[in-house]
C-alpha cells in the first residue's frame, strides 16, 4: 500500500514514532561525512524544517551528490526518535528521489544571511526563506482571522469593484484604466480625450477604496466589509507606502462614532489575539529575528518591547480616547516639540499630524493604543459627518506602536444638505455621484465605518519595518516585475 505524504509539521507535532512516513519539500542545507548525510527538509507548512538522516549504503552517492541547498526530493523512510539536540524526531531514509536540483553555482540563496534589500530583488524567491515563509503564513492567518471575525459578527462580506469612475478620497491619485489608442486617442473638438470611444464611455480608474461602494450595500444589508486591493498612484519610495495594497473597510448601518470606536477596537485585538495563538512558532522566530537585529541599532533607536509584549500591549490595554483638539495641546507642549525634535513641529489647531506625532502619543505619552477623534474638516474627507460645531468631523483614527495610524474612520454624514455643501467646498462635482447620493435622499440613516490598511496590521504583528517586506509581490514605483 502506498504511504501518502505527511506535511512536515504534522511530522513535528505528532508525536509518533518508529512509523513509515513520505516527506516532501526543499533542502536547507545539507552536512555530514561519508558515513552520514543530515538534511534539513522544508515543505512551507512551518518554520522548522525536519532533519533527514541518510545513510550512503542506503542512498546512493549520486542522489546524494544532487541533493544541494534548495533542490526539491521526496524522502520514503521512518519517523524515529532524534538523538541530537533541537529536534524531537528525524526521518531515517530509506529511499530518495531528487524531484528537481538546484544548481549550487547559480541558486541565490545559500545557506548564509541575505539582507532584504537582496531578496526584494528576488522577491520570486523569498518566500522560500524562513523570515518570508513566517510572514506569509502569518499574512494567511490574519486573513483567515479577518473573515473570522466579521462572520462571527453576522457581517457579510461585500465585493466592491477595482475599475470605478468615482474618487472616493478626492486625491487624484489614481491609475486610469483605458483601451483606448495610448499614441493616436480618439480626440473632442477642443484637443482633450473623447473617453465616449473608450470601453466603459467614461473616464475610469482602479479603486482607492471600497467606501463608497461599500455604504450602499450597508444601507441594505445593515453591516458588511470589503477585504481587497486597492490602487493608489502616489509617487512614494517610503517604508511605509505600496502603489498596491489591501484594505479592510467595514460599513454599518445605525452605526454612530462611538460604536464605530467600539468595533473596531475590538476587531484589532482579536486579530493580534489570534496570531498569538495560532502563529506561534513563526512569532518566535520573527520576535529572534528581531531581537538580532536589535542589537546591531544604536540604544536611543531600540524598541523597549519584544515583538510579543508589543502584541500583549495591545490586547491588554484599553485604548486611549481623546479629540484631536486634546492631542495638539499635548503635543504643542511636549518635550520634543519645544525641543525641536520634532521633523514637523506642532504649531497649532489645524496641523495635520504625522507619524512622529502619532507614535509620540502611543509610546512615550500615553504608552497605549490611542484613539484621536473630531479632526477639523479641513483636512479630512466630504462624507465625515459634520459636529455641532461646523469646524470639526466625526472622524476617528487609531494609532499603534510602531505604526503610528493604522485605523481611519468616521460617523458617514447622513444628512442630503449638508453632504452636498461639503461636496461643494470641496469641488466634487454633485452629478459624478449622483448615486450616492440616492442613499441620502431615500431612507437615509446615521452609519459609520472604518478601514484598516492589511500591511499595516501586518508590519505591526510581524515586526517587520518595510512594507514591502509583508506582500508577496511589492507594487512600487519603477517596479511591476511579475
Amino acid at each position: 500500500m502506498k504511504t501518502k505524504r505527511t506535511k512536515i509539521a504534522e511530522l513535528l507535532k505528532s508525536g509518533q514514532v518508529d512509523v513509515d512516513v513520505v516527506a516532501k519539500g526543499w533542502v536547507k542545507t545539507k552536512r555530514g561525512n561519508k558515513h552520514v548525510s543530515f538534511i534539513a527538509l522544508n515543505d512551507g507548512s512551518s518554520v522548522n524544517s525536519i532533519q533527514v538522516v541518510a545513510d550512503p549504503s542506503a542512498i546512493s552517492e549520486e542522489v546524494l551528490k544532487d541533493i544541494t541547498t534548495g533542490a526539491s526530493i521526496s524522502v520514503k523512510g521512518k519517523l524515529v526518535a532524534s538523538q541530537g539536540a533541537g529536534q524531537n524526531v528525524e526521518i531515517a531514509a530509506e529511499a530518495i528521489e531528487v524531484l528537481g536540483v538546484a544548481d549550487p553555482e547559480k541558486y541565490p540563496l545559500q545557506p548564509k544571511k541575505h539582507s532584504l534589500e537582496f531578496l526584494r530583488e528576488i522577491a520570486h524567491l523569498r518566500p522560500r526563506t524562513n523570515t518570508f515563509s513566517s510572514i506569509f503564513r502569518m499574512r494567511h492567518a490574519m486573513s483567515f482571522a479577518v473573515h473570522q471575525f466579521f462572520n462571527e459578527k453576522g457581517f457579510y462580506y461585500w465585493h466592491t469593484p477595482f475599475v470605478t469612475g468615482s474618487d472616493a478620497e478626492g486625491a487624484g491619485e489614481m491609475f486610469r484604466v483605458s483601451t483606448l489608442d495610448p499614441i493616436n486617442p480618439p480626440l473632442k473638438e477642443d484637443g482633450t480625450i473623447d473617453h465616449s470611444k473608450d470601453f466603459f464611455g467614461k473616464e475610469t480608474n482602479l479603486t482607492v477604496s471600497g467606501q463608497l461602494e461599500g455604504e450602499l450595500g450597508a444601507l441594505a444589508l445593515g453591516d458588511i466589509y470589503t477585504f481587497g486591493p486597492t490602487f493608489r498612484a502616489e509617487n512614494s519610495n517610503t517604508t511605509r507606502h505600496l502603489a498596491e495594497f489591501w484594505m479592510i473597510e467595514p460599513e454599518m448601518a445605525f452605526y454612530d462614532l462611538v460604536d464605530n470606536m467600539d468595533l473596531a477596537e475590538e476587531f484589532l485585538k482579536y486579530l493580534v489575539a489570534y496570531a498569538l495563538a495560532h502563529c506561534a512558532d513563526d512569532l518566535e522566530f520573527l520576535e529572534k529575528r528581531l531581537s538580532d537585529e536589535e542589537k546591531n541599532k544604536p540604544t536611543a533607536e531600540r524598541n523597549e518591547m519584544t515583538l510579543t509584549e508589543k502584541l500583549k500591549f495591545v490586547i491588554e490595554n484599553d485604548f486611549e480616547r481623546l479629540t484631536y483638539t486634546e492631542a495638539i495641546e499635548i503635543l504643542k507642549n511636549s518635550k520634543p516639540n519645544k525641543k525641536g525634535k520634532f521633523q514637523f513641529p506642532i504649531e497649532g489647531w489645524g496641523t495635520d499630524l504625522q507619524s512622529e506625532h502619532e507614535r509620540y502619543l502611543v509610546e512615550k505619552h500615553f504608552k497605549k493604543p490611542v484613539i484621536l477623534t473630531d479632526y477639523p474638516k479641513d483636512i479630512k474627507a466630504f462624507y465625515m459627518r459634520m459636529n455641532e460645531d461646523g469646524n470639526t468631523v466625526g472622524a476617528m483614527d487609531i494609532l499603534f506602536p510602531g505604526i503610528g495610524e493604522i485605523v481611519g474612520g468616521s460617523q458617514r454624514e447622513e444628512r442630503l444638505d449638508v453632504l452636498k455643501s461639503r461636496m461643494a467646498e470641496m469641488n466634487i462635482p454633485e452629478e459624478e455621484l449622483d448615486w450616492y447620493l440616492d442613499t441620502r435622499r431615500y431612507g437615509t440613516a446615521p452609519h459609520s465605518g472604518f478601514g484598516l490598511g492589511f500591511e499595516r496590521l501586518m508590519l505591526f504583528v510581524t515586526g517587520m519595518g518595510n512594507i514591502r517586506d509583508v506582500i508577496p509581490f511589492p507594487r512600487t514605483p519603477g517596479n511591476a516585475a511579475y
